[in-house]
C-alpha cells in the first residue's frame, strides 16, 4: 500500500487506513512506538509500563447491584464552591 506525507499545520502527517490499524490490532486513540531502523519507519503498538487496565474494563467488572455512597467532605477550606 502507498500512502503520501503531508502538511498539516507545522507537522507532517500520514493518514492510515482502518484495515491497516486492524491487522496491526491499532485502534483510534492508542499510543503507538515510534522508531526508525536502517532508514525504516517502524511503527508499533506501545508497551504499556502504567496503567495496565482500560476505565471500560474496570467498569464492566462493577457488579450489576454495587450502590455507592455519598462521602461527606467537610466545610470548604479555601475558594471552593459546593
Amino acid at each position: 500500500m502507498l500512502a503520501k506525507i503531508q502538511k498539516w499545520g507545522n507537522s507532517q502527517g500520514l493518514r492510515l487506513t482502518k484495515n491497516l490499524l486492524t491487522e496491526a490490532q491499532i485502534q483510534v486513540g492508542d499510543e503507538v512506538d515510534l522508531s526508525v531502523k536502517s532508514g525504516v519507519i517502524v511503527i508499533s503498538p506501545a508497551k504499556k509500563i502504567r496503567g495496565r487496565y482500560k476505565l471500560e474494563e474496570l467498569i464492566a467488572r462493577i457488579p450489576e447491584n454495587y450502590q455507592n455512597n455519598e462521602v461527606g467532605w467537610g466545610k470548604p477550606v479555601g475558594k471552593e464552591v459546593w
